[in-house]
């Protein structure tokens, strides 16, 4: 039996979309580390000695054992997603006001989505495992950025095919959207809203959203007009095509 999808992301608007975000980021490190690179700032660095053996034999892989940790397993299968995903994270371009950065907590992330609750419980049962988060503005245009990795490739799978499947309904996209050149159609896509959202109280706007998977990991790339203006498809997949080469 499948897993019930949780409900698509609604539109953001300006305000409540960073505010929610910067409320649930981890920012920066902790101060402990902080305190560790001052300390180390000020020391001269200790020269270390020469290699006794210039050219070293890769170690075969051994079976797990108690200590086995994630990366001993194989050290030559550890991907750089497996570090820290804010440093793979895309820069806000030059200007733009940053209006979040770092990781976004799991139960934040929910508040997005029309069922919170739902959502929540869905993507921890789907072995959600980190989202690390950079939103900007400039003029009037509002960007976020999702690196969502999960445990592994199903869970990544069924968040951008589940979100995926909302997206041409009218109360999204409204249309079929456009495959992502470089990218397989069925782990990509691109949509740009057909009509502009009003709502009394709010900013018209105009979105456009990416879903891209790449092994356990889902880039998920709101671009928000909050003027409600026509959205060019060549900005949002630059901005794309820039995210993935640093995956």
């Amino acid at each position: 039996m499948e897993n019930e999808q949780p409900p698509p992301r609604a539109p953001r608007r300006r305000g409540r979309t960073t505010a929610l975000i910067a409320a649930a980021l981890v920012l920066g490190a902790l101060a402990g580390t902080v305190t560790g690179y001052a300390i180390q700032s000020g020391r001269k660095p200790t020269p270390l000695p020469p290699l006794a053996q210039q050219k070293l034999d890769t170690p075969k892989a051994q079976a797990p054992n108690d200590a086995t940790t994630a990366k001993s397993i194989n050290a030559n299968r550890w991907h750089k997603t497996d570090d820290d995903l804010t440093k793979l994270l895309v820069e806000a371009p030059g200007g733009a006001k940053l209006e979040a950065d770092g990781y976004e907590t799991p139960d934040a992330f929910a508040t997005g989505f029309k069922e919170p609750d739902r959502a929540l419980r869905g993507y921890l049962k789907d072995g959600i495992r980190r989202i690390a988060t950079r939103a900007w503005s400039q003029d009037d245009v509002v960007v976020e950025v999702r690196l969502i990795q999960f445990r592994d490739f199903s869970g990544a799978a069924g968040y951008q095919q589940g979100q995926g499947r909302y997206m041409p309904g009218k109360e999204y996209a409204g249309n079929p959207g456009s495959a992502v050149p470089g990218v397989d159609p069925g782990a990509g896509h691109l949509w740009i809203d057909s009509e502009t959202h009003e709502e009394p109280g709010f900013y018209p706007v105009r979105v456009a959203r990416a879903l891209v998977r790449r092994g356990d990991v889902v880039l998920d790339v709101h671009y928000i007009d909050t003027r409600g203006g026509k959205i060019a498809e060549s900005d949002v997949l630059d901005l794309v095509k820039r995210q993935l080469e640093r995956l």
